[in-house]
């Protein structure tokens, strides 16, 4: 069965559930607060790789249009937000060009799209023009009053200027201040009105840098904290750094892993890293002159950054960066606003960037893409969908036996092993030096090719049929001499040794080749055991993180077990994914299955199990059913399944099937018909076409799709695969696969790809450049 994955509708930058510039690591929900640090650079390259291959639904897409009156109920939610959007973008003097602005509204759009029904589409266009008349309307006319509010909590160590970063936000002492002393020692809020914007501040005693004695108090703190916040978490958080004392030496990782811990990874989501100190004299560089104010504060920032990155444990965390002077001697506008050394008026940026925040997070929850992480609670664990765990039980599980053939292999040999061999009835062919070859016509040498490659199918199909027939004998013998001897086991053989092919190893500078300490040998003890490569890894570095395991045992004539796994562990993470299972054949023709599955999210860890039987009433027909019981913590899912498969032949076989899997408060059906034609060299060499029809029935909606996909050779040097799939959603894909022999071939491919990039990296940057520019 096919995926549905939710097609892309972006038409630059990554895809919608993971742009970059849109917060990639925001993983509670869909939407996410944009890298204001860096909302000048051009977006990335487009790069989409959406897969089809079962049906499954989105975790953010499996909620979908619960019925048309909600659906019509939250884009007017959403449109009455768009409206308080532009009214606050009014009061601040902000732009609806402005970069970041923009890619907050494009967000929304996107994320409304997904949410919106097939016949709210148009309507979705119109609610933003809509909303921006209705906003110049209600703000020149005061009414009503505007209701948005938002909470804000400050962290941060004592003296970085949290008390002073607050009054200069209200524009008045809300909270005493001292350069010499703490000036906060509890716990208060503090709340006013800013244009029209009512913000309540949490402020904090400030953390005492880190020491084995201060420790305990620094915890003493954040426990304190997170008893407060309980009640009314905030909506954004503000973790305060100085600028001018930032250098090589600085490294505020305990501390940082100290707030991780307290409050979990959660609460670097909504932060904003907030350097204090902007228009301090900047350091020289190796000329003796001072360096670029950009290229410090980059430095600074990335520095911060990836120590947050190490205590959450999150190298995909992306934290919006606002710079802030409170110095009274700072540099101001003609309106009397505070302006950076790079010309920015950090005031207006922060509500900027705390209204965004905010919003973003009010969208989230509005749209009911992912349930909202609260600060101070342990973050949930990612669960698949029910559509996809559907996907899962309905895929056929078929065990290798140790030999490596399949069933339906097995089976393709045995259809032919009566028939006469043809190979050996062929007369000698005489084999062309490269000179000879060169001499012939082009009608001879095409008709000398067809010779051999007719003769090379004939040959496989004969090796096929050798290597079966003497695996069978072999388990024969096996038998008889288990029956009649004891002793077989010391009268054994001991099996060939074969080594493995040259497996990819780590970049590397080093001199001497390390190719030989990555070989392996493989022996007939059935076990398979492979390091796993990180492509991510360091120069000069080992790079296997982790193992691949695999084995299919036959333990005695009726009873095969196999076991695939793969474990990976690294310095921050542990990750394990395992699929086990076990087949009895019965002499009377029935095979009952059981296996376990076990894979990592997280911390935590999600198990199944899984069971099926197979009953072959007649020759080319099998039904087969199954059950599955998923749980992961205290949640659990039951699913069941029937199946049946019709071979006509040995090219042509039909697969129908149905499922339902139901936790306590969901339920998902499914189903699918699959028909596969086989080419005429079967199974010597795998050409095929199969056609597949889905169905899938998840919360009161109905998606319907259909996928077709091919394996051929186009020529003698040249293979193609092509896999295409739509649903009822007018979402698919299309993808085209070629592997070919010839240089011309793979060179013309290597430059259409490169052609490709550039376009479409010129595309982006055009755009990002209008974007800018208006």
């Amino acid at each position: 069965m096919r995926n549905f994955w939710m097609k892309n509708l972006m038409t630059k930058g990554k895809s919608l559930l993971s742009c970059p510039l849109l917060g990639s690591a925001r993983t509670a929900g869909l939407v996410a607060l944009p890298d204001a640090s860096h909302i000048s650079n051009n977006n990335q390259d487009n790069q989409h790789n959406p897969s089809l291959q079962q049906v499954s639904v989105e975790d953010s897409y499996g909620s979908l249009h619960r019925s048309d009156k909600r659906d019509m109920d939250q884009l007017a939610k959403i449109e009455d937000l768009y409206v308080k959007i532009f009214r606050l973008l009014q009061r601040l003097g902000q732009s609806q060009d402005n970069l970041l602005v923009a890619k907050v509204l494009y967000r929304i759009h996107l994320a409304t799209l997904i949410r919106a029904g097939e016949m709210d589409l148009k309507r979705v266009n119109l609610v933003s023009n809509r909303a921006k008349t209705v906003a110049a309307e209600q703000e020149a006319a005061g009414l009503p009053e505007l209701d948005f509010s938002f909470r804000i909590l400050v962290l941060g160590k004592t003296g970085v200027g949290k008390s002073a970063t607050i009054n200069s936000i209200y524009d008045q002492v809300k909270t005493m201040t001292d350069a010499f002393q703490p000036a906060t020692d509890r716990i208060q809020e503090v709340a006013g009105m800013v244009n029209g914007i009512k913000i309540t501040v949490i402020d904090t005693p400030g953390l005492l840098p880190y020491s084995s004695s201060n420790v305990r108090r620094n915890k003493k703190i954040l426990l304190s904290v997170k008893r407060f916040i309980k009640k009314s978490p905030p909506d954004i958080v503000l973790y305060f750094e100085r600028l001018d004392v930032i250098n090589m030496n600085y490294s505020s990782f305990p501390l940082l892993k100290l707030i991780t811990e307290v409050f979990g990874s959660a609460i670097w989501f909504n932060t904003i890293l907030v350097m204090t100190h902007s228009s301090s004299a900047l350091p020289e560089g190796p000329n003796g002159y001072p360096v670029r104010y950009e290229s410090y504060v980059t430095q600074c920032t990335n520095l911060v950054q990836h120590h947050i990155h190490q205590a959450a444990s999150n190298s995909g965390l992306e934290n919006p960066v606002l710079l802030v002077e409170n110095h009274p001697q700072c540099k101001k506008d003609v309106t009397g606003e505070k302006v950076l050394p790079n010309g920015q008026v950090w005031k207006s940026q922060c509500l900027l960037l705390c209204i965004c925040t905010k919003v973003l997070s009010d969208v989230n929850k509005l749209l009911n893409f992912q349930d909202s992480i609260e600060l101070g609670l342990v973050p949930t664990i990612h669960l698949p969908s029910l559509p996809h765990l559907l996907s899962s039980l309905l895929r056929r599980r078929s065990i290798s036996s140790s030999n490596g053939m399949g069933d339906e292999f097995g089976e393709s040999l045995l259809l032919d092993i009566e028939e006469e061999d043809e190979y050996d009835q062929l007369p000698p062919i005489r084999i062309l030096t490269k000179s000879q070859f060169e001499r012939l016509t082009n009608s001879q040498r095409k008709d000398h090719l067809d010779e051999l490659d007719y003769r090379e199918i004939l040959y496989l199909k004969k090796q096929l049929k050798e290597e079966f027939k003497k695996q069978m004998e072999n388990r024969l013998s096996k038998e008889e001499n288990l029956v009649n001897d004891n002793n077989y086991d010391s009268q054994q053989v001991p099996p060939e040794t074969l080594m493995l092919p040259d497996m990819a190893v780590p970049p590397s500078f080093d001199s001497d080749c390390p190719v030989h300490r990555y070989r392996c040998v493989v022996t007939g003890d059935q076990w398979l055991v492979r390091p796993v490569l990180d492509p991510q890894g360091m120069d000069h570095d080992v790079g296997f993180d982790g193992i691949n395991l695999e084995t299919a045992v036959e333990i005695n004539r009726n009873v095969l077990a196999s076991v695939t796994g793969q474990v990976s562990k690294d310095k921050q993470n542990f990750s394990i994914q395992m699929e086990s299972a076990a087949a009895f054949t019965d002499p009377r023709g029935p095979t009952y299955c059981l296996g376990l599955d076990v894979q990592s999210s997280g911390r935590d860890m999600i198990y199944t199990v899984h069971s099926n039987t197979k009953l072959r009433s007649l020759k080319h027909n099998t039904a087969d059913c199954g059950l599955s019981f998923t749980t992961f913590g205290k949640k659990y899912c039951v699913g069941a399944k029937i199946e049946d498969t019709i071979a006509v032949g040995k090219r042509l076989k039909f697969v129908v099937n149905a499922g339902r899997m139901w936790s306590p408060a969901q339920v998902a059906h499914g189903g699918s018909f699959e028909a596969t034609l086989r080419g005429s060299e079967y199974p010597a060499r795998n050409d095929n076409v199969s056609l597949t029809m889905t169905i899938l029935s998840f919360n009161k909606e109905m998606v319907l799709g259909a996928g077709l996909l091919s394996e051929f050779q186009l020529s003698r040097s040249l293979r193609v695969s092509f896999n295409a799939d739509l649903n009822s959603r007018k979402m698919g894909q299309v993808c085209i696969k070629t592997s070919s022999s010839e240089h011309w071939q793979i060179a013309l491919v290597a430059a259409f790809t490169m052609f490709r990039a550039i376009v479409r990296r010129m595309a982006n940057e055009s755009s990002m450049e209008a974007l800018e520019g208006g």
